[in-house]
């Protein structure tokens, strides 16, 4: 492998993802173009790839962008050497574009260095037999000359920045080779209202794809959507002496995620089941815990103008031991419904609910959310978050308590 880094020519992007390529990635074929607009290396070698999707006709179109793309690599004059890679679409960019006629929208790739070889034969088996050449294009070199700066020193867009050779302590991301099957899956925030004896609300979550490097490598298999998640809800008792923790909710679970399916240009469906457990770690009347097997259906609807509703259903089966909350079927029920509707970068509305229709009760939420940077015309990147609850078990100490609370803070995933 070439150790600079890599670029790829425009026209061997634009024949990957014009015509029938990207009209089957569900961008409509009739009035649609793409082109390269920009190619930018990265740290690692690797390449973000910016396509410009351009819409020639005369009305609005919604485009849903794919979010992977599969690719076949060859060495020339091997055939059937080669393997299957993949082409991901960068996490900033919207997995639904809306384009204005005689407009155009930019969706960002990302191209592993590793997957590409100087001199190879790329390919889209499932578009087609074509076939083209990949050719590395060197960057020159960014060592600044010894008159100039010490070799330490390196050119960047900026100036003379100092890197030094071998990676900082703080550097994580050193020999931990799957970070990037980390991502966010709840709310992450923090929020307070006074007047409770709960007056503070934190809750941290993620989720960890358990053959994301399978997957990104382009080998395909029936576990590419399962995930190990975990969330903690704290409830802090800051008005008390001593302000503590009044409960703490652990919430460790396994799911999976079926693969998106498009309807329309404006409308995705997938699934999701799992495995939940949730329980606060404490032991005798204070101890709570459940095990829950739950199914929910997934929609979402472009609605213009950036705005997006997503809706989804959910049942769950309570399974296992019960007796520290024998009867909180009763007070949670057995179904929900979550809804959300917002923008992007935008002003955006998350509500959920549980009820039993047969003992009338339940709970419903509401969270409000903006990002800060826009009413500040800057500063760190959090959203103002506004949290909003009514009803039976804000916690599982409480399950069968009814009450009312209003928090507001912030949330660095919404």
């Amino acid at each position: 492998m070439n150790a600079n880094r890599i670029f790829l020519p425009a026209v061997i992007l634009t024949s990957i993802l014009a015509g029938p390529a990207f009209a089957q990635g569900g961008l409509p074929a009739k009035g649609i173009e793409t082109l390269i607009g920009h190619v930018e290396p990265q740290a690692d070698h690797g390449a973000m790839i910016d396509i410009r999707v351009l819409n020639t006709g005369a009305t609005t179109v919604q485009a849903p962008v794919a979010d992977m793309v599969e690719a076949r690599i060859d060495r020339a004059g091997a055939l059937g050497a080669g393997r299957t890679v993949t082409l991901r679409r960068d996490p900033a960019t919207s997995s639904m574009l809306s384009i204005a006629p005689n407009s155009f929208a930019t969706a960002r790739y990302r191209l592993d260095a590793d997957a590409f070889q100087d001199g190879a034969m790329l390919s889209i088996p499932g578009w087609g037999s074509q076939a083209v050449t990949l050719a590395a294009a060197p960057v020159p070199s960014t060592k600044a000359p010894a008159t100039h700066a010490p070799d330490s020193m390196v050119a960047s867009a900026t100036g003379i920045t100092d890197i030094p050779a071998t990676p900082p302590p703080s550097d994580r991301s050193v020999g931990n080779a799957f970070l990037e099957n980390l991502s966010a899956y709840e709310p992450i925030y923090a929020v307070y209202g006074p007047d409770t004896n709960s007056e503070a609300r934190i809750q941290l979550s993620f989720k960890y794809q358990l053959f994301g490097s399978q997957v990104r490598e382009g080998h395909r298999t029936l576990g590419d959507g399962l995930y190990f998640a975990y969330t903690q809800r704290m409830f802090w008792d800051l008005g008390a002496n001593s302000s503590p923790f009044r409960n703490i909710d652990f919430q460790p679970e396994i799911f999976y995620t079926t693969p998106p399916k498009a309807l329309s240009d404006k409308t995705t469906l997938s699934a999701q089941i799992g495995l939940r457990h949730e329980s606060n770690g404490r032991d005798g009347d204070y101890s709570r815990s459940a095990n829950m097997i739950y199914v929910a259906p997934m929609a979402a609807f472009s609605l213009g103008n950036d705005t997006r509703l997503t809706v989804a259903p959910r049942a769950w089966a309570y399974v296992g031991d019960l007796s520290d909350n024998p009867d909180i079927r009763h007070y949670r029920g057995n179904t929900g419904l979550f809804m959300e509707i917002g923008q992007e970068n935008g002003l955006r509305l998350s509500s959920s609910s549980r009820f039993n229709i047969g003992s009338g009760k339940g709970s419903i939420s509401a969270d409000l959310s903006y990002p800060l940077r826009r009413l500040l015309g800057g500063g760190p990147d959090f959203y103002l978050f506004a949290q909003s609850f009514t009803g039976y078990g804000e916690n599982l100490l409480d399950y069968n308590r009814r009450m009312t609370r209003l928090r507001i803070g912030v949330a660095l995933v919404r």
